[in-house]
């Protein structure tokens, strides 16, 4: 019997499993994962379909099943992730002119807490000027060396924690209306806030990093799927420009984050991009874009980037957009997602789990 070809079997019965997954209706971590790794899954299941006319002894005669089931199998990979390729049609439109005071630059960053190589954080910031930064995982290590900005970045709020949930925002521009919560773990800091715009603009700002599902931290993707879903709640009827950032745990082509987009109305500028995968940053070969910038319609992509490492397993993100003052109307109309009524549904059922509602999410200047 030919080696080659049960092997060739064994590793397409196990893709055809893993595709399948995240069709079952569990948060279950191991579950959840099979999204995670689409890009990789799509590119095993083509190496396999391309090997496949070369292996004459297929046991029982199941080559052609096994091909359909593969090419099924990578069609419906692709349907996910091929929105994020460059060919793909962009869902923000870019910047068409300059109006510098309409800016606004962020960078994001997940420092790793464990990390000590501080000054690469710090010498990218000098390098690249954002308005405003955030970090997670930052502890009272990190707040320190960051501290040395604190005259270029004199607007602050800071939660230090040592559980790998600190966070820290740093703002030259004027921030208004702060808040520190802790929306669905007692631990998991998110901040909300408006930053004030050169222009005298405010923009509405949401800094969410809730824990992943996984065998270490929660067993299931619950309180995750709650926080991401329970902000989008919130903003679904915000007229405000917004923009939410951070590290969701979670990848852009998610059933979650996809709801998310669906029922806040948010947009994703990477679509049509690229994927800007941003962890982990120490193995080519598995990386996912875990860190996020979404935003409403009000605003037009000058530029989005991944940095280069600073020695975290997740690479640094920085964006620019520019709040245009003439309606992006056609832009929201012909691109964002539309929730539905079985959208709604599912996300009533995913907040309710960690007994959580809209009300808990701030909405910085809305009274």
């Amino acid at each position: 019997m030919n080696v080659a070809a049960l092997l060739h079997l064994a590793l397409s019965g196990l893709l055809v499993l893993i595709t399948g997954m995240p069709f079952l209706k569990t948060p279950l971590w191991w579950v959840r994962a099979g999204e995670f790794p689409r890009v990789q899954i799509a590119c095993l299941l083509l190496a396999l379909l391309l090997v496949l006319p070369w292996l004459t002894d297929y046991p029982l005669g199941l080559g052609w099943p096994v091909g359909l089931a593969l090419a099924v199998c990578l069609a419906w990979q692709l349907w996910w992730i091929l929105p994020y390729a460059r060919l793909a049609r962009v869902e923000v439109a870019g910047a068409t002119h300059v109006d510098a005071p309409n800016r606004l630059r962020v960078l994001s960053a997940n420092v790793l807490m464990t990390n000590p190589n501080k000054e690469a954080l710090i010498a990218q910031i000098q390098q690249y000027q954002p308005d405003l930064f955030v970090t997670l995982e930052s502890d009272e290590r990190w707040e320190q060396a960051l501290d040395t900005l604190g005259e270029q970045y004199p607007h602050q709020c800071k939660c230090p924690l040592d559980n790998l949930y600190g966070m820290h925002v740093y703002s030259r521009l004027a921030l208004r209306d702060v808040h520190l919560e802790f929306l669905v773990e007692p631990d998991k800091p998110s901040m909300h806030m408006q930053v004030i715009l050169a222009s005298g603009q405010a923009v509405q700002m949401h800094f969410i990093h809730p824990a992943p599902p996984s065998p270490t931290e929660n067993e299931t993707s619950s309180e995750r799927d709650a926080e991401l879903i329970v902000v989008a709640q919130q903003l679904a009827q915000n007229k405000q420009p917004v923009v939410v950032a951070g590290d969701l745990n979670d990848v852009a082509w998610s059933r979650t984050t996809r709801l998310f987009r669906r029922i806040s109305g948010m947009l994703d500028p990477r679509l049509g991009r690229g994927f800007f995968n941003t962890f982990h940053a120490g193995h080519r070969l598995i990386r996912y874009p875990l860190d996020h910038f979404f935003h409403s319609r009000h605003f037009s992509l000058v530029s989005i980037h991944r940095l280069a490492s600073i020695g975290s397993d997740h690479f640094p993100l920085l964006i620019e957009l520019q709040f245009e003052t003439k309606s992006l109307q056609r832009q929201a109309n012909e691109a964002h997602l539309e929730a539905d009524a079985e959208d709604r549904e599912l996300a009533d059922e995913l907040v309710e789990r960690e007994d959580v509602t809209s009300s808990d999410v701030p909405t910085p200047g809305v009274s």
